[in-house]
């Protein structure tokens, strides 16, 4: 079934994308949840209409996303964790964690953006963490896991 998006749809498309799909899956969700409709030629025409309308909003969403990236890449970010002599992290930092200290810091980035090296930290050390953005674009986030008791001896 072919559709066009009325609405960016994670992991299908953007606004104003023409995609094919499974039936079921444009008739039971995309169609009556409004984030598409049947690809047709009245569709086409209103896509046709809204094109200027779609291809700006991309622009401001590409724009937003390099001054995101040079936030995130401006800043090195620190995380504490209990660890053992060996520099052996009791339990591991995962994206989640990552993603709840760049809130902190002002910065939103969902947590499934964030790809760590094998999908945790399990040790202390410096690694740079790739966060993507908007389309192919990537940010490259310093971060660096301490031992809390030396980032308590610092502070």
């Amino acid at each position: 079934m072919k559709i066009v998006l009325k609405k960016d749809v994670a992991n299908l498309g953007e606004e104003g994308d023409i995609k094919e799909v499974a039936d079921g899956y444009g008739r039971n969700f995309l169609i009556p949840q409004g984030f598409a409709v049947l690809c047709n030629k009245a569709a086409l025409n209103e896509l046709e209409k809204r094109r200027h309308h779609i291809e700006k909003r991309k622009e401001e969403k590409r724009k937003e996303a390099m001054s995101h990236r040079e936030k995130i890449e401006a800043e090195a970010l620190e995380i504490a964790v209990a660890s053992g002599e060996k520099g052996k992290i009791f339990g591991a930092v995962t994206a989640a964690m990552i993603a709840e200290e760049l809130a902190k810091k002002g910065m939103i980035v969902e947590r499934k953006k964030i790809e760590l090296p094998s999908h945790n930290i399990k040790l202390l050390g410096n690694y740079s963490i790739k966060i993507k953005l908007y389309e192919n674009q990537t940010a490259a986030l310093q971060l660096n896991v301490v031992a809390q008791e030396a980032a308590a001896a610092e502070a």
